[in-house]
């Protein structure tokens, strides 16, 4: 049986592309079951896993969790904000007070930079970042590219743009490794002060006109603006971003070609893109959801079969 190269699960610049190749291959497969009318199978049976969320969430959580209970593991979810984590308790101490209950894998969200990189070498588990601060959302970049494929065939020689707020987003460095790992072109689009300062390093592209780079590409995967990580302004008003990168029909429409539309979701309706862009033919968000789930069966069942 081919496996992964890696046994946690912390950023795309850790996998490869033959990792990426397996995890859609058994998505593939996934998919088919989630599709049944009998949506379960017993391949985890005897497997443990624990989400530890630092941060909130919705989307990934149920996402990770149905993931989980389709697969038959044994699930305990934990929050931080109903936990000892608020009396000081360290993270080292938290997780390994849960692995002592007999875990196998841990799925964690965190608002630090690299934190599932420092657990993984400090606790015997296997490690599923679903975002680090800033850093990475590795599954969310996975479910991205394999929604690209399944719309367009393949992602090599696709041209791809990340819109938005790319400054603060975990979703735009993931796919920027995914997305160029396999062939395929990204362009970066935004206010100059939601792009990071050497970004073209990562050998991307700075698009500042949201016209020309919808004219561009194939793709457009709209990013929210994440003002919960925000402390100043970094642009004048909403209404005035929504005018300049939001996209709506008319622009849609206005282009000559049909151009697929990703959202990593929370959508803000009316400022990265209205309800009509949303809801319409071109848009595969619901698509996301639904291979999000398969995505992360794949993710899990492939690391679950490396542990001894």
């Amino acid at each position: 049986m081919k496996e992964l190269s890696v046994n946690h699960l912390l950023g795309i610049k850790y996998i490869n592309k033959n990792d990426i190749d397996l995890i859609f291959e058994t998505a593939d497969h996934f998919k088919e079951v989630i599709n049944r009318p009998i949506k379960k199978v017993p391949s985890l049976r005897d497997i443990t896993i624990a989400n530890i969320f630092f941060e909130n969430s919705t989307r990934t959580k149920l996402s990770f969790e149905l993931a989980q209970k389709r697969l038959s593991a044994d699930v305990i979810s934990f929050s931080a904000a109903q936990s000892s984590v608020k009396k000081g308790e360290t993270l080292i101490d938290t997780v390994n007070n849960i692995l002592s209950m007999k875990v196998d894998m841990v799925v964690m969200r965190h608002a630090n930079p690299g934190a599932a990189y420092f657990l993984s070498k400090n606790v015997k588990a296997s490690i599923v970042n679903a975002g680090d601060g800033a850093h990475e959302h590795p599954t969310q970049a996975l479910l991205d590219s394999y929604s690209i494929r399944e719309k367009l065939g393949e992602v090599a020689g696709k041209k791809v743009v990340i819109v938005g707020d790319v400054l603060h987003s975990r979703v735009a460095l993931s796919n920027i490794y995914a997305l160029q790992m396999q062939g395929a072109e990204v362009k970066v689009c935004g206010p100059k002060t939601l792009i990071p300062r050497h970004i073209e390093s990562l050998g991307v592209t700075v698009e500042p006109n949201l016209r020309k780079a919808l004219e561009w590409c194939d793709v457009a995967n709209m990013l929210r603006v994440q003002n919960e990580r925000m402390d100043v302004n970094f642009f004048p008003s909403t209404r005035e971003y929504a005018q300049q990168y939001g996209v709506d029909k008319t622009l849609l429409d206005s282009l000559d070609k049909e151009i697929v539309i990703l959202h990593p979701g929370p959508i803000n309706r009316g400022v990265e893109i209205t309800s009509e862009v949303a809801d319409s033919s071109q848009s595969v968000i619901l698509n996301q959801v639904e291979n999000g789930v398969a995505i992360r069966m794949a993710v899990i069942y492939l690391l679950a079969s490396k542990i001894q």
